[in-house]
């Protein structure tokens, strides 16, 4: 709500101050808008680059371990030039463990799915995550879940089907159950999120998750190297930093705008993925991807409408 300064002597609102302040809010809005964009450009670029160098013969837990260990160069730049090295302690090292496993199920079940599907659709599918994190938070956190939000579930599941595409030689099932795994990791890491929120700040939960991510990566990669060429060596070490660059811009778009206001725009990585799924391999997405995206994106903004509603009529109880 806006603030109006008043003149203790003339009660009236001071016309330039109210300006003001509409101003830099307006302001701070723009720029988490642009930051929560810019985030999605990093990651379509990231999800395309996982592809191709999927294709390339890289396996999943080598592309995981690029990710994650170059992100680190731009986070600890992050973390240098901001919070500074003290915000690596923590008091919830379970909690960090539990956040890195589902979130890096998500991470797993995402790289193989790409392998599997489109990059718009691989990318459509990551839209159904908030409607899992409903549920979940019914289930785990036992939140309050009205019928508005499970409509829109109900709604945004529809629309998961219909970029499905249930029909006799069009469902890619390999591809789409990595694609739905993938949204339910991202969903739980969520919960787990909001879960260790209250005594942990976002570069920690960041840093640890990337940690993790390296190790597992790492692990996996024992297993199974490929030496890469050059080219895909490129694509790999870019990959990883863009990963990290995104992850902070998202982290930036919070700190200077509402989530309420940047959040929708999420959806905008579904243009990004289609720009670069038609330049890198000619692909034009589907009519059906295409509707089924905008009906489970129309129902998990609502569900963030929905939230935020609640957290403001909780605010105003208190």
């Amino acid at each position: 709500m806006l603030r109006v300064a008043v003149d203790p002597v003339n009660p009236r609102p001071h016309t330039g101050a109210v300006s003001a302040t509409t101003h830099h809010s307006h302001h701070r809005n723009g720029l988490g808008i642009a930051y929560r964009m810019a985030a999605m450009l990093c990651v379509a670029c990231l999800s395309a680059g996982v592809r191709w160098t999927g294709h390339r013969g890289i396996p999943v837990f080598e592309i995981v371990l690029f990710r994650n260990a170059f992100a680190f160069v731009p986070l600890a730049l992050y973390i240098w030039r901001t919070t500074g090295w003290t915000v690596l302690k923590t008091q919830r090292p379970l909690g960090h463990l539990h956040r890195s496993a589902v979130g890096l199920l998500g991470m797993v079940c995402s790289f193989n799915a790409l392998q599997h599907l489109a990059l718009t659709e691989a990318t459509a599918f990551t839209f159904a995550a908030p409607l899992f994190m409903t549920a979940l938070s019914a289930l785990m956190l036992r939140e309050f879940v009205g019928w508005h939000r499970w409509g829109a579930v109900a709604v945004g599941f529809i629309g998961v089907l219909i970029m499905v595409r249930p029909e006799p030689g069009h469902l890619n099932v390999v591809g789409v159950a990595f694609a739905l795994t993938a949204a339910l990791g991202s969903a739980l890491a969520m919960v787990q999120i909001r879960q260790i929120a209250t005594t942990e700040r976002g570069p920690t939960i960041v840093f640890y998750f990337t940690l993790a991510g390296t190790v597992l990566g790492l692990a996996g990669s024992l297993f199974h190297w490929v030496t890469p060429d050059p080219l895909t060596l490129a694509v790999l070490v870019v990959g990883g930093l863009i990963g990290g660059v995104g992850q902070l811009f998202l982290t930036e778009a919070i700190r200077v705008a509402p989530v309420g206001v940047v959040a929708p725009f999420d959806y905008s990585q579904l243009i990004w993925a289609a720009i670069l799924g038609f330049l890198v391999w000619g692909e034009l997405p589907h009519a059906a991807t295409l509707a089924g995206a905008l009906v489970v994106a129309a129902s998990g903004i609502y569900i963030l409408h929905r939230e935020l509603l609640r957290f403001r009529q909780a605010n105003v109880a208190a």
